[in-house]
C-alpha cells in the first residue's frame, strides 16, 4: 500500500526534500544516520547529466555527501513506460547495518543484498517523452511520492519483513485460530499463511 502527496505546480524538488527531511525525522522519528538517498545519476541517451539540483538540495538539508548515491535510469528515473510524463527521482533507503546483506565494505543502496531498504521515492516529473526518444518539458513542474506504508512499518517495528509487522501479524493469528497451523511452524506453513494474507488483502481492496 502506497501513500502518495502531490505537487502541480506549486513545489518542487526543494519542496519535496525538505518536506520528506521533516516528515523522516519528526514524525517517523527514524535515525537520520541511517537514512540514505540515491538520486539520478543522467542519461546521454536522454541528454540529461546528473541530478546536481537533487544533490545539492540533499546536501544543504543535511545529508552527507558520502550517503547521496547516484544511480541510473533503471534506478532513479520513472515514465509511464513509453511515450507521456517522467522525470528523475530521488528514493530514500533504511539502512539495517553492516551486520546485514553482503557484508562488503562498498554495498550502499542499489545493492541487490538486503542491508539496504527502499521506503519512500519522490519523483520529479518535469519532461514529456515523446516516441522519438527526445524530451520536452511539461508546463508545470509536479511531484508525485509513493511511500510503502509496510515498508515504513517494518522499518518502526524493527522486525525482519514486511509480513512480521502488526497489520500482517493480525490476519496471520486468524489464519492459526481457524487452521491450528501456526505462521513460523514451518517453511511451507510460513509461506502459506503469507499467500493467504497477501492474496487476502488484495481481495478486500479489490
Amino acid at each position: 500500500e502506497m501513500l502518495g502527496n502531490f505537487s502541480f505546480g506549486q513545489y518542487f524538488k526543494e519542496g519535496a526534500i525538505e518536506y520528506a527531511t521533516e516528515f523522516i525525522q519528526q514524525r517517523l522519528k527514524l535515525d537520520w544516520g541511517r537514512v540514505w538517498v540515491t538520486v539520478h545519476a543522467g542519461d546521454p541517451g536522454l541528454k540529461l547529466g546528473p541530478d546536481e539540483e537533487a544533490i545539492g538540495l540533499w546536501e544543504r538539508i543535511g545529508m552527507p555527501a558520502e550517503r547521496i548515491v547516484p544511480l541510473p535510469s533503471s534506478e532513479n528515473f520513472w515514465s509511464v513506460g513509453g511515450p507521456g510524463p517522467c522525470g528523475p527521482d530521488s528514493e530514500m533507503f533504511y539502512d539495517w547495518g553492516e551486520n546485514v546483506g553482503c557484508g562488503r565494505p562498498t554495498c550502499q543502496p542499489g545493492c541487490e543484498c538486503e542491508r539496504f531498504l527502499e521506503f519512500w521515492n519522490l519523483v520529479f516529473m518535469e519532461f514529456e517523452l515523446h516516441a522519438d526518444g527526445s524530451l520536452t518539458p511539461l508546463p508545470e513542474q509536479n511531484i508525485d511520492t509513493g511511500l510503502g506504508i509496510e515498508r515504513g512499518a517494518r522499518i518502526l517495528q524493527g522486525v525482519d519483513s514486511v509480513y512480521d509487522t502488526d497489520g500482517y501479524q493480525q490476519i496471520m493469528a486468524w489464519l492459526a485460530a481457524e487452521s491450528g497451523v501456526a505462521y513460523g511452524e514451518s517453511d511451507q506453513a510460513t509461506k502459506a499463511h503469507r499467500i493467504l494474507a497477501d492474496h487476502g488483502r488484495g481481495m478486500t481492496f479489490l
